[in-house]
């Protein structure tokens, strides 16, 4: 039964990082093609590579993801595992509802919320310290910060190249976004690859299949990239055309703009703060910020404020989801 589980929870694991996979893939290309400075398959290939790259890259958010979320110790291992396989389901439901409505929500707190909404269904208590530190503080200051980073550098672009012919400055962005676009990529596979990574840890810490002092396996390392990396090649295409079409129409200069500044909340966040940050709260809110700089109502805020109730609601749907597939599953798992 042990092993069994084990075995499920890891499948699922990388199941939601594949669904993590299509589902965030417009975080990192949909600007780029939007603008044209890549075409859909080129960008999803490179974004594929770039994931696969930058999971590869650390393990701190990793860490706190197995570790400061729930307390799992003194449960009995049937039921730790309950919790995480729960936990996952509660993720992948709102993963799939959210892709299906073409909302870019956050893979990341969906998986969170599951944490959370089984660990408390099952009986476990909570790290709400460590939530609201790394997790809830990070989901409101990044997406204020990717707005005002991404208005205040278009500010800056636009008097640079005030005296530039725009045919010429229109190509040499739509070429820069290409790195734009892969540095995206590669926070993208940073920061959410670990996510996947830290919920396989989390599974085999409970049945002593790892050992906290050597870190992650190899294993669960590779085969995390490989799952987020086949996810992103498949597609997202419903949320690419409301990142890239519906908020704003975007130009290459905005395009780069919203994508560098992304890249860099990302990676500030893994490597100095071990954030669990949503990459899709940090593009969507760079891309209102940048398109804010053309005027105010440039913005479609009527779809912001759809993606905005879809960002407000992961935590609390997916943990009911996870909670209620725990009081379902618990008499079989435990």
């Amino acid at each position: 039964m042990e092993v069994a589980l084990v075995v499920l929870v890891v499948a699922l694991a990388l199941s939601f990082d594949y669904t993590n996979g299509f589902h965030d893939a417009a975080n990192a290309i949909a600007t780029s093609v939007s603008t044209r400075a890549l075409t859909p398959r080129v960008a999803l290939l490179m974004a594929a590579v770039m994931n696969f790259t930058g999971a590869l890259l650390g393990t701190e958010v990793a860490e706190t993801i197995a570790k400061s979320i729930v307390n799992l110790e003194g449960a009995g291992t049937h039921a730790e595992l309950a919790v995480v396989l729960c936990a996952l389901l509660g993720a992948i439901v709102w993963n799939l509802i959210t892709w299906w409505f073409g909302l870019p929500s956050s893979s990341t707190h969906a998986l969170i919320g599951g944490l959370v909404g089984a660990g408390l269904a099952g009986g476990m208590s909570v790290y709400w310290s460590a939530i609201v530190d790394k997790v809830v503080l990070p989901m409101i200051i990044s997406p204020v910060v990717g707005f005002g980073l991404a208005f205040g550098a278009m500010v800056a672009v636009m008097w640079i190249f005030r005296n530039a012919a725009p045919a010429k400055a229109h190509r040499r962005f739509r070429i820069a976004q290409t790195a734009s676009a892969a540095a995206m990529a590669l926070g993208h596979g940073l920061q959410d690859a670990q996510k996947t990574m830290g919920v396989i840890y989390l599974a085999l810490l409970t049945v002593g299949w790892a050992n906290p002092a050597d870190g992650i396996p190899l294993w669960v390392k590779l085969s995390a990239a490989a799952a987020i990396s086949a996810g992103t090649y498949s597609g997202g295409w419903r949320i690419m055309r409301t990142l890239g079409r519906k908020i704003i129409e975007l130009d290459p200069a905005r395009g780069f703009v919203a994508e560098s500044v992304s890249a860099l909340v990302l990676y500030v966040n893994a490597f100095a703060l071990h954030a669990p940050v949503s990459t899709t709260h940090t593009i969507t809110s760079a891309i209102m910020g940048v398109g804010a700089t053309r005027r105010l109502s440039a913005v479609r805020w009527g779809v912001a404020k759809n993606i905005a109730v879809a960002w407000v609601l992961t935590i609390p749907a997916a943990a009911l989801v996870a909670a209620l597939a725990t009081w379902a599953l618990w008499p079989l798992l435990t």
